[in-house]
């Protein structure tokens, strides 16, 4: 959500911000928007004013025996709360469709974000790692199959771009996502939640999937929302709050199911594990001031790389351009790993900070130590990583010739002393 003061202050900013994500000027209509509403509150204000003084003054009449006055008076209140009722409506009306126009509008890029309409336009950061260039790889879904990955079972209760993971592969799942949240948890100092998978309308719009993104959630029949990210639940925690400075940075954790309609992706990746209409994933979200949140960002990316570097899996950082960030990010970093049957980097997690954009769709503040009043807090959110396309790469990197996969080290406290997983086992 945007502030139209600042807006209003410097409209030329947000239309030049606007237009590296490819939109056409949007101002001008919000500006004249805005002008009707504040014009509309003031005949209103204006309004009351003068009936409250008509009021006034027919008592006086009265009390004088002047009625023609205080007749008139009374006429004169009579057409105050008609033109009041009208200008009431008009603010109403307007108000609700300026809102609904700033809530439809995506955050502003960061001044380093760089330019570009899609991911040809990203830019790399850094890499990590020696990609992996085994003789004739075989994907995940050929070396799965023998493992315990079948996604034939899994259609014919679901359909689509469902699994259902057996044996050892299920094991490795669920090591793979113990894994992350430890690692958050131990090392990098981020507090772990269990929040709930359903939730209601708000909050899906405090994160900003609504109303833009409805099409891509799951939606049940008494009006909740399965949710896409536990972004959605974690950040939403500070909803309508005043934090105290002391309490930030808040880091909130969670390993939770996340579910998604994938109605934007059709055709694409519809081959194995990685895109699925529910997966599980550790999700990592900062609530802090504006003034730490570009230092926080570089941080949880940092958090994020250190599970692909403790599973010795290759990757690199793009830093994407304006027009491939998501809606609510000001700035985004996303981390790609090696495949090496599509002898290419693919994306396993983004880190975004959305500056005090969630926030202000939330009401979620702060109040600084020094300060009176309060501010808009900073959200950031980030995937700590998503378990199975983390899956994906483990058995793509760590496969031999004859189908076996050995687990990473940093698995092995988590496996009951399974070393390899193997085909028939």
């Amino acid at each position: 959500m945007h502030d139209i003061k600042a807006i209003r202050d410097d409209p030329q900013a947000y239309d030049r911000a606007w237009a590296v994500r490819g939109l056409e000027p949007q101002t001008s209509g919000l500006l004249e928007l805005d002008a009707k509403l504040r014009a509309a509150q003031t005949a209103v204000q204006e309004a009351a004013a003068r009936r409250n003084e008509a009021s006034k003054l027919i008592g006086a009449a009265k009390a004088k025996r002047d009625e023609d006055k205080a007749a008139a008076l009374m006429a004169e209140v009579e057409q105050l709360k008609a033109s009041m009722a009208e200008q009431m409506h008009i603010e109403a009306s307007t108000g609700a469709e300026l809102k609904d126009r700033l809530a439809a509008l995506p955050n502003v890029p960061a001044e380093d974000v760089p330019p570009g309409e899609d991911e040809t336009a990203n830019v790399a950061q850094r890499s990590w790692g020696e990609p992996n260039r085994p003789n004739n790889p075989r994907d995940h879904v050929d070396l799965g199959g023998p493992l315990g990955m079948d996604f034939e079972a899994a259609a014919r209760m679901s359909g689509s771009r469902f699994v259902v993971l057996k044996g050892q592969i299920a094991r490795l799942e669920r090591a793979l996502g113990q894994f992350m949240i430890d690692l958050q948890t131990t090392q990098n100092g981020y507090t772990e939640v269990n929040p709930p998978l359903l939730v209601k309308d708000d909050a899906v719009f405090g994160t900003g999937q609504l109303p833009k993104f409805a099409e891509d959630l799951f939606h049940t029949t008494d009006g909740r929302w399965l949710i896409p990210t536990a972004e959605v639940p974690l950040t939403n925690i500070v909803r309508e709050q005043i934090l105290a400075e002391e309490e930030l940075p808040m880091r909130l954790t969670a390993l939770t199911h996340c579910f998604r309609s994938e109605a934007g992706a059709a055709g694409r990746d519809t081959r194995g594990m990685i895109r699925q209409h529910q997966f599980q994933k550790v999700e990592l979200v900062s609530i802090t001031t504006p003034e730490k949140s570009d230092e926080e960002h570089e941080r949880m990316t940092n958090c994020a790389e250190q599970v692909l570097q403790k599973l010795g899996l290759a990757y690199r950082v793009m830093l994407l351009c304006a027009g491939d960030m998501g809606f609510t990010a000001r700035k985004t970093y996303d981390l790609e790993v090696w495949l090496p049957s599509q002898n290419t980097y693919r994306e396993i997690s983004s880190c975004s900070n959305c500056g005090d954009f969630q926030a202000r769709r939330m009401d979620a503040r702060y109040r600084p130590a020094s300060e009176k009043g309060t501010r808009f807090v900073h959200t950031l959110n980030g995937s700590g990583l998503a378990v199975g396309r983390t899956l994906v790469a483990v058995l793509e990197n760590y496969q031999d010739e004859g189908g076996r996969i050995a687990v990473p080290e940093a698995l092995l406290p988590y496996m009951g002393g399974v070393t390899h997983l193997e085909p028939g086992r």
